[in-house]
């Protein structure tokens, strides 16, 4: 059985972990780092690249890399990507395909499952949509849980005595606030509330904007209108916005920014964190309101919080943590990595789900006991309702239910003899469909016919531990059934789905191909470097008809090896520079040993 792993897919980083021991660990990229960009490019020469190195190359290639994808999750867009328009999914499942791999080259076995988190405040769509991105990287989603939820398990069931904590999730690109009930064994989610559009991308974003704004008002040049140039202010904000946490000043200097009438044009700024606070204290303040609905929608105040944690890689700014201060009465904790802490929790569901015991209490860790299953009680975020006469949003499922929910309610005909009702379901809490969100609508049909008021058709939901729902109604009456199909263009048909999985497979091949070449170039130069040192120690030892074999084949391979640089080698010259070095090799054999002699002699 493989092993289940626990992804965060982030906004701005993910992190993936697995239960090893009994304990949650961070596993690294295969650049060496605890957490991966949520970066994806293309190069021109149609290369993908994922993580790290896509985010090192953005500043010169900005139109072929594309970061918080996240953010279009559930939605219909479309990206121009390599040639190609790609969903928000398959983007994602191109970082999960990375994590993926990571994970198997650290457990050295394959990896087929996983648990993957979401923000408490993600509808059905968006987490129908993660899970869609997961199967096309490969994965078998086992489990969707809020990131919350998630943060609240690393934090674990071994904290003393049972308490109310809250978990204020501020993220690269989501916020989420959470009140979580932590009992014997159990973690129950009492409500959830959120805004998917507030993250530490739009306090870059503040920052850039005024970056942007000074420059022009010191050169008369907007670098808004050069991508190359806005690339680098960006990442010179993300940058200072680090800063500022740790010091109350930052300087932003970038040489050669842009090119001006009279020459280059350079940045040199000083920001200070009360001009940042004050570019985004609106951003600070919009938090409020959340934390109070989950308080209100819990029935908490917020003398009853035994703990509040911070969450997410922008709880770590100064002013975020104040504002926290400020709206609970308490220092919040900062005992859990912020940036590590979902996967962490994510791995111990994993760890749960595949019977793995939890055991210890290192590092904070929980401990469920011998033999003891952790019982995982998860909320729905929004209201589910289905449009009912004069455009009335009817709920069904209230905002914050305990999953999983199965609720069924009667409903009937509006008009004399309808023989069919279409059923449109709705995701939030408006009063009026309308205002609401649409995740799906299907078609009853074959209802008998019968005085409007007469026909009895039952409207099923059943909403799943990942927070994933299916609808189905029946006339009772004639016993005819239909279950809903999401008609909503952000979800992928089961079609597009397999296309997408086949198109990860390919790339994922071209990626193995790319991997072997670059190997084979490798070992290609290293021959080069090392046939060129036994030359110049010993080559007049060989007669001259050898020497003259090895010089030709050396330059043979030499060329190829130049004429293949590592950005462009492609898997189509391997036979070739494989021949070439089977050709030295065989050549240089008798020098090979006159210098290995030498080394062992000490001679040089």
């Amino acid at each position: 059985m493989s092993r289940i792993i626990g992804i965060d897919l982030g906004t701005t980083n993910s992190c993936v972990a697995v239960l090893e021991n009994g304990k949650p660990v961070i596993i690294p990229n295969a650049e060496g780092n605890r957490t991966t960009p949520s970066i994806v490019a293309f190069t021109k020469s149609g290369e993908r690249l994922v993580g790290d190195l896509a985010k090192r190359q953005a500043v010169t290639n900005a139109a072929g890399t594309v970061s918080s994808i996240k953010r279009e999750m559930g939605t219909d867009t479309r990206l121009e990507l390599g040639g190609k328009r790609r969903t928000p999914q398959e983007i994602s499942a191109m970082i999960l395909h990375k994590l993926k791999t990571d994970a198997e080259a650290y457990l050295g076995e394959p990896v087929n499952d996983a648990v993957i988190t979401v923000p408490a405040y993600f509808n059905d769509v968006q987490r129908q949509a993660t899970k869609d991105a997961g199967r096309i990287a490969g994965l078998n989603v086992r489990r969707i849980i809020n990131e919350p939820t998630a943060a609240a398990l690393a934090y674990g069931l071994d904290h003393g005595e049972s308490q109310k904590i809250m978990v204020y999730d501020l993220g690269g690109g989501t916020f989420d606030v959470s009140i979580i009930e932590i009992g014997d064994g159990v973690i129950e989610v009492l409500s959830t509330c959120g805004d998917n559009h507030l993250g530490g991308d739009d306090f870059d974003q503040r920052l850039t904007n005024y970056l942007v704004s000074e420059f022009k008002q010191q050169t008369k040049y907007n670098i808004a209108k050069d991508p190359m140039a806005l690339q680098r202010v960006r990442e010179a904000a993300e940058k200072a916005k680090k800063e500022l946490s740790a010091s109350t000043t930052a300087n932003v200097n970038l040489p050669f920014l842009a090119q001006g009438r009279s020459g280059p044009l350079h940045m040199d700024i000083t920001v200070t964190r009360s001009v940042f606070e004050r570019l985004t204290r609106d951003l600070v303040e919009r938090t409020t309101m959340p934390v109070q609905t989950a308080l209100n929608d819990a029935g908490l105040s917020v003398s009853q919080l035994g703990r509040v944690l911070l969450v997410g890689g922008s709880t770590r700014m100064p002013a975020v943590q104040d504002h926290v201060r400020s709206l609970v009465g308490m220092m919040p904790s900062k005992g859990l990595n912020p940036d590590e802490c979902v996967a962490m929790g994510a791995a111990i569901q994993g760890g749960t789900l595949e019977g793995s015991l939890i055991s210890g209490n290192a590092n904070g860790m929980s401990s469920a006991g011998t033999g003891q299953e952790i019982l995982l009680l998860d909320v729905t975020p929004l209201s589910l309702s289905i449009e009912t006469v004069g455009g009335v949003a009817t709920r069904l499922i209230e905002r914050n239910s305990t999953l999983p929910v199965h609720y069924s309610q009667i409903f009937t005909t509006a008009a004399n003899f309808q023989t069919n009702v279409e059923i449109h379901v709705l995701q939030g809490e408006r009063p009026m469909a309308r205002d609401n969100k649409t995740i799906g609508k299907f078609r009853l049909t074959g209802i008998k016919r019968a005085p409007r008021g007469v026909p009895q058709i039952e409207v099923t939901f059943d909403l799943d531990t990942n927070g994933i729902l299916k609808v189905s109604a029946k006339d009772l009456g004639t016993g005819r059934a239909q279950e809903i199909v999401i008609s909503s263009s952000s979800n992928l048909s089961e079609a597009e789905i397999q296309q997408a999985i086949r198109d990860a497979q390919e790339y994922a091949a071209a990626d193995n191909q790319r991997k072997e070449a670059m190997e084979i170039r490798n070992q290609a130069e290293t021959l080069v470097i090392e046939t060129k040192e036994a030359i110049r120690v010993c080559g007049k030892e060989l007669n001259k008809a050898d020497q003259k074999q090895v010089k030709n084949d050396l330059a043979n391979l030499e060329r190829l090896v130049n004429r293949n640089r590592p950005e462009k080698i492609t898997a189509d010259v391997l036979p070739e520079m494989k021949a070439a070095m089977d050709q030295l090799q065989r050549s240089s054999a008798t020098l090979s040993q006159l210098y290995a002699n030498h080394q062992a002699s000490g001679q040089s």
